[in-house]
């Protein structure tokens, strides 16, 4: 039996701010339970809701130093569907109302976080074989694995996997006050390793120590290894292409379901979802005050909403895009830009733009399930779930090709009567529009095709299942 430890700093159901969460909740439960044995470990927040707070139950605790300072390590533990969860407590770090905040609390908080959970390992009756990180907050755990070798036998031979979520987002702080916290050797602050232009960078550290690499897509792990991806890394991610892999994310196909989901008006399957889908739409239009048509084309969008997303894209055309037949409905916070952009347009067309500025469960499955296509034209991608959602709900996705977009949405063509969605290359305003009158006149002058598009999205199989199979074999190879 392998034995693999997650750490992270979020995870479904108790703490999430983006899909990292949801990649570390879900993906433990699909691995063979006699082949693996898969554990979580988090930080315990003091924002977490007390629903589970007061499900924990104590396990043990001791002092650990953090170079020059005693701090104390809780650590609490909770049976969840079948994984063990493990909660590492400390409330001077994990207090406040946000898992994130000032970057300079927290290269420290998950500098704390990264030492205590490999110090913990010794007192549990748990020795991984393999501890699989998640992007920079934990980009220091095989640092301290490395360094802890030297004088702890229990460590020797432990390997790691780090996952790259995101490439953007790296943990870089200046080198002196890094080497103050973390109580690592002067050693590991030089160029080949946690330095990085003068700063100290923990996902560097992460990529360089960890025995292999793995991001989101594989069309992103080849994105990465260019300056625009790159991130300033790619060299690095150059030097690294043969421990480097790209595995796509998959979603809870239990949770996105349009058969059995209770948040829709009309529940559906590929089956019946030329009569039943649209039921939704006509809910949806009718709840958010847009002009009730069931034939209108409907363009939804959950998201961030951020440059990355590509809405600069969208500002540009906006205007001309309500001057076709189609509704417009978005949902998600982000920059104030974006939010004032959607809510000017949701003024100006209200009867085909509505502007939902906040963040909901519910609401986003509403909005797979009624929408008649789905518009994703990110900037960079490592890996998008919400494509994977429309595709399950029979949104048709509307995508620019990149990262795991390109991997995860066949491009429609109209002469094989194949793929899943429509997609474009360039990150270009007009290109978008253009795709999307592409799609607009699919919908509304070849309805049959269209809803081929629909039954084919709706068969792909997006579901954890097959990203652990992949992990498994990357397991097995280490």
């Amino acid at each position: 039996m392998k034995k693999v430890l997650f750490v992270s700093s979020e995870s479904v159901p108790f703490i999430k701010t983006g899909g990292l969460a949801d990649v570390v909740g879900s993906l433990p439960k699909y691995f063979d339970k006699n082949k693996y044995d898969v554990r979580v470990m988090l930080p315990k927040y003091m924002c977490m809701k007390d629903e589970w707070k007061d499900k924990l139950s104590y396990r043990l605790h001791f002092y650990m130093d953090l170079n020059w300072r005693q701090q104390y390590v809780g650590l609490l533990e909770l049976q969840y569907e079948g994984i063990t969860f493990y909660f590492i407590d400390n409330e001077y770090y994990f207090n406040g109302s946000q898992p994130y905040g000032d970057i300079a609390y927290d290269i420290e908080k998950f500098a704390f976080f990264s030492k205590a959970a490999l110090s913990a390992l010794p007192l549990l009756d748990f020795r991984p074989d393999i501890i699989h990180c998640h992007d920079w907050q934990t980009g220091l755990v095989p640092i301290y694995l490395d360094n802890f070798r030297y004088n702890n036998e229990f460590f020797r031979g432990i390997k790691t996997v780090i996952t790259i979520h995101n490439l953007k987002f790296q943990g870089i702080w200046d080198k002196k006050t890094v080497m103050d916290i973390t109580g690592l050797p002067a050693y590991y602050f030089s160029p080949d390793k946690l330095e990085a232009y003068d700063d100290a960078n923990y996902l560097k550290g992460g990529i360089v120590y960890a025995d292999r690499v793995t991001t989101v897509s594989s069309s992103y792990a080849e994105e990465i290894k260019t300056p625009f991806y790159g991130e300033k890394l790619e060299g690095l991610m150059q030097a690294r292409s043969n421990c480097l892999s790209g595995i796509v994310n998959g979603i809870d196909y239990g949770d996105f379901n349009p058969a059995t989901d209770t948040n829709i008006a009309r529940t559906y399957s590929v089956e019946n979802f030329r009569k039943e889908k649209v039921k939704n739409k006509m809910a949806l239009q009718e709840e958010l005050g847009l002009e009730r048509d069931p034939h209108r084309m409907m363009i939804g969008i959950v998201s961030r909403l951020t440059d990355q997303k590509g809405f600069d894209l969208i500002d540009c055309v906006m205007d001309e895009l309500c001057q076709d037949a189609v509704q417009i409905v978005v949902l998600g916070t982000g920059d104030e830009r974006y939010e004032n952009m959607f809510r000017h347009f949701a003024w100006k067309y209200p009867d085909k733009v509505s502007a939902q500025i906040y963040y909901s469960e519910p609401m986003s499955h509403k909005i797979y399930a009624s929408c008649d296509a789905f518009l994703m034209p990110s900037l960079f991608e490592p890996c998008g779930l919400s494509q994977l959602m429309s595709l399950r709900y029979g949104t048709v996705p509307i995508v620019r090709e990149t990262g795991g977009l390109k991997d995860t949405v066949e491009a429609y063509n109209e002469y094989e009567k194949t793929g899943t969605g429509f997609s474009f290359t360039n990150y270009n305003a007009h290109e978008m529009l253009a795709t999307v009158r592409y799609a607009e006149q699919i919908y509304y002058d070849k309805k049959r095709d269209w809803n081929k598009i629909v039954e084919r999205g709706m068969e792909k199989d997006f579901s954890w299942k097959n990203s652990a199979k992949l992990y498994e074999e990357l397991y097995e190879n280490m």
